[in-house]
């Protein structure tokens, strides 16, 4: 129940629709709806009852709107530095779709902007609401596998049939426009890696210039190592398929699975009959990540997946970028944003 009035701004009906739908599961008012595309504005409009006046083009009509205290981006990334920061600059609270940019140059101004902003921002690394990554991070955290050695992701998600032009921009890599789900997820689970080293190749989606499989080795310590594979023309069903390896047991689950598989061991370190647990299949949970943004806002708490969580996924899918392009083993530089 919220303790004081939410009124809150969507900019970008394709994503943005979800978007719309946890503001109002969370119970908030829907100030506005924003997008170039008038069909798109007015399909939104009518499917969640907003009337004509609350319909909007042009999205400074929001970042002018002193009413409006919070607003999800949910545009192209190639634009979410130029919007986030104007809607900061004017104090408003921002939750801003994934990737945070897509480079490092962007990345930083947007987090200069949230420094200096009175408003809260937040970037929608989905994965970190995902109800099977949730309840990985749970048992992660209870020791119950021990200490990780090694952990793995994926991004495989087939763009053949909804590869648009903002797509096939050679900035927006697949490394960082998708794989960076996989990226954040391990960054989270697992913590920052200091090296990275990647290949790529390119046999899938002839419309665009990047690598459309890449696979990226990580170094975390002396102990822990990553791998993070994404493709984004491949021939199967959309999946994060995930595996967190620790001394004393095994996670296997991805975001579109009703369940989690858990392997422990007794007190012998002898491996048990694996665990099944149910998980509730919700891929994109608009909800609580809605419900984390406002709480935020309404509380006065700290927002985890801040600016600097969104430049260092940035960061860390560049490095993958930079290293399948050089053949050589790459750094993350996490100070590059100030």
């Amino acid at each position: 129940m919220m303790e004081k009035k939410l009124v809150v701004a969507n900019i970008g009906m394709m994503f943005g629709r979800a978007h719309i739908e946890g503001a109002m599961q969370y119970g908030a008012e829907i100030g506005a709806i924003c997008d170039l595309d008038e069909e798109a504005l007015r399909y939104a409009g009518e499917k969640y009852d907003i009337p004509k006046e609350k319909w909007f083009t042009d999205y400074k009509d929001i970042v002018n709107n002193k009413e409006i205290n919070a607003v999800s981006v949910a545009i192209p990334d190639q634009q979410h530095k130029q919007v986030s920061c104007d809607l900061l600059r004017a104090g408003k609270n921002v939750l801003c779709e994934k990737p945070l940019a897509l480079t490092r140059e962007d990345a930083a101004e947007i987090v200069k902007a949230a420094d200096e902003s009175e408003g809260k921002f937040m970037v929608g690394q989905i994965c970190r609401f995902t109800p099977a990554f949730e309840k990985a991070k749970e048992i992660i955290d209870s020791g119950e596998i021990g200490e990780l050695y090694f952990i793995e992701s994926e991004y495989a998600h087939d763009y053949m049939t909804f590869l648009m032009t903002w797509r096939a921009d050679p900035m927006r890599h697949g490394v960082i426009g998708g794989g960076c789900h996989a990226v954040d997820l391990i960054r989270w689970l697992a913590g920052d890696p200091i090296e990275v080293f990647a290949y790529g190749t390119h046999k899938l989606l002839p419309q665009v210039t990047y690598d459309d499989a890449t696979i990226a080795i990580m170094k975390f310590d002396d102990n822990l190592a990553g791998k993070v594979f994404v493709s984004t023309g491949c021939k199967r069903d959309y999946t994060m398929r995930t595996v967190i390896y620790g001394t004393k047991g095994t996670i296997i689950c991805d975001n579109t699975s009703p369940t989690l598989t858990l392997y422990t061991t007794d007190e012998n370190g002898i491996t048990q009959e694996p665990q099944t647990i149910e998980i509730e299949v919700n891929s994109h949970n608009a909800g609580k990540e809605f419900e984390v943004f406002a709480d935020a806002i309404i509380n006065d708490k700290p927002i985890l997946t801040d600016a600097r969580e969104g430049a260092k996924t940035v960061e860390v899918c560049r490095a993958i970028i930079e290293s399948a392009e050089t053949g050589k083993i790459v750094k993350p530089n996490y100070d590059y944003y100030g």
